[in-house]
């Protein structure tokens, strides 16, 4: 087990990492820096605050961004990170537009763009392919329950984005960020640089300045890493919290759908409207309700908290293994804001298994999914092998790891049992460092141990922004805690955030 602990690419690769106008585009960080307070890149708070003065409409900032979009997604650096737009984008908030003049405003969202990952079904013209030429056919039936929320909150569709094909499982060592259908997508701080994890389209979009907000979906590591790599704001929320239905899935076991926002109270925003319960979703039903996730966001949230942070982690073989050294500042802020900082030997279990349990759930889930779907090419796993043998896209890259999936003897009642116990032992490990120790959270840098702990778990977890590295790529820090924390999380998040206003807009760098 020591290999798989040995790197933060190795662990999520072992885990399967589930994962404008204008021509012109800039070329140096002050010049990116600059535009940070572009209307691109104004918050959900400052975009509603010009609708409510009516100084800006919903037509106008969904033209500005589909503007933008063609000239810095589809040309000059050519990011990659946008699949299809919606066609219905202007007409939707056309009509959201007129009710806010006469006097009908739904929330916060009411009028703002998102972008949403393209393993989320939308009943509308749109493709859910999860990045897949397989894929492409009849639109999806019905709106993803998460979806349906946005819709009812007054966000318009904007769009689907890129992704890691079949959430980074067609085949191990692909590039993060390629798909067949979307090709290549780039991280828009070094063109040449990570995207990390398959929500990379979602995260480098709102990075871009293309979108305020995304939907991102993550197995283990495709929110938190990408949302690192391309220094946004990546929450995975606690699984069951929000709904799965009409996400295409790897497994129930561990999916879930979270957010990509440039800031914690955008996501907190964005996690007031995705909460409730989906009868068609037994994980969420006993998830909390009614919840304000903004009701805790205070610059003085640290004050006083205890925070436990890794100094070593302990490999189930007897290995140590000790994260980087690139969160020190981080660290210092945290103390700055009163917090007490709890240096901790992370305890990680052992992970025999887990590989399968993943594959496993995907060869039993994906059927049913494909179920529910009509008009495609396929409607099987192996239908989908058979259909790349003929068409592997243009860069001709292989699919293993379907290939493995199909072969794998495991039902879906053995993977069940098998993940039961890995998620209590992750559960236990976390647990005992937060009631050992009285912390009120955990913080890590992007090491991946702490991720892949948060993931199998279950539990929720928040990468945001910490500073920028020399070859101009971002840094980031990763809170996490227990079930249904995420209220405590985005207030310690939202105080750090504050105090260390370390988000900075792309320079769309050329390696």
């Amino acid at each position: 087990m020591k290999d798989i602990f040995k790197s933060r690419r190795t662990v999520l690769a072992q885990a399967i990492v589930l994962s404008v106008a204008g021509s012109a585009y800039a070329d140096d960080t002050a010049a990116a820096s600059a535009a940070v307070n572009a209307l691109e890149y104004e918050s959900v708070s400052e975009l509603t605050a010009k609708m409510e003065r009516n100084e800006l409409t919903s037509v106008a900032l969904v033209k500005h961004l589909q503007a933008r979009i063609d000239a810095l997604d589809k040309q000059g650096p050519a990011i990659n990170a946008v699949m299809e737009l919606n066609p219905q984008a202007i007409e939707i908030a056309m009509a959201l537009d007129k009710e806010r003049k006469d006097g009908k405003v739904r929330g916060p969202l009411h009028g703002i763009p998102v972008l949403l990952k393209d393993n989320v079904d939308t009943a509308d013209t749109l493709q859910t392919s999860a990045g897949s030429l397989a894929m492409v056919g009849q639109p999806a039936a019905n709106d993803a329950f998460v979806v349906k929320q946005l819709r009812d909150a007054g966000a318009v569709i904007l769009g689907k984005t890129n992704m890691s094909e079949w959430a980074y499982v067609r085949q191990m060592g692909l590039p993060h960020g390629w798909s067949a259908r979307g090709g290549q997508g780039k991280n828009p701080h070094v063109l040449g640089g990570e995207m990390c994890g398959s929500s990379s389209g979602s995260a480098a979009g709102v990075a871009a300045g293309f979108a305020p907000l995304a939907i991102a979906t993550e197995t283990n590591g495709s929110i938190t890493c990408p949302a690192s790599a391309n220094g946004v704001v990546g929450i995975k929320p606690t699984l069951g919290l929000f709904s799965r239905s009409g996400i295409i899935p790897i497994t129930r076991l561990q999916d879930t759908p979270g957010t990509m926002t440039r800031t914690v109270l955008d996501a907190a925003l964005m996690f007031n409207v995705l909460q409730g319960v989906d009868a068609s979703d037994a994980a969420t039903s006993d998830a909390p309700v009614g919840v304000d996730y903004t009701a805790l966001l205070a610059k003085d949230a640290l004050d006083g908290k205890r925070i436990g942070y890794p100094i070593e982690y302990l490999g189930p073989d007897g290995s140590v293994l000790r994260p980087g050294s690139e969160f020190l500042s981080a660290l210092a802020t945290l103390e700055k804001q009163g917090a007490t900082l709890v240096p901790l030997k992370v305890r990680l279990p052992n992970i025999e298994g887990y590989f399968n349990v993943l594959m496993a759930g995907m060869k039993h889930e994906l059927p049913e999914y494909l179920a529910s779907r009509s008009g495609l090419p396929i409607q099987t796993l192996q239908g989908l092998i058979d259909f790349n043998e003929l068409k592997p896209g243009p860069e001709g890259y292989g699919q293993q790891m379907l290939k493995d999936i199909s072969k794998l003897d495991m039902s879906h009642a053995q993977a069940s049992e098998l993940f039961a116990a890995l998620n209590a032992s992750f559960k236990e490990a976390i647990d005992e460092q937060l009631t050992g120790h009285n912390l009120d959270a955990l913080i890590a840098d992007a090491d991946g141990y702490s991720q892949f702990s948060a993931a199998v778990a279950g539990y929720p977890a928040i990468t945001l922004p910490s500073g920028m590295k020399g070859d101009g790529l971002p840094t980031s820090v990763f809170f996490y805690g227990p079930r249904w924390s995420e209220p405590k999380l985005l207030a310690l998040a939202y105080s750090y955030e504050q105090a260390s206003l370390e988000r900075q807009a792309p320079a769309f760098k050329q390696q």
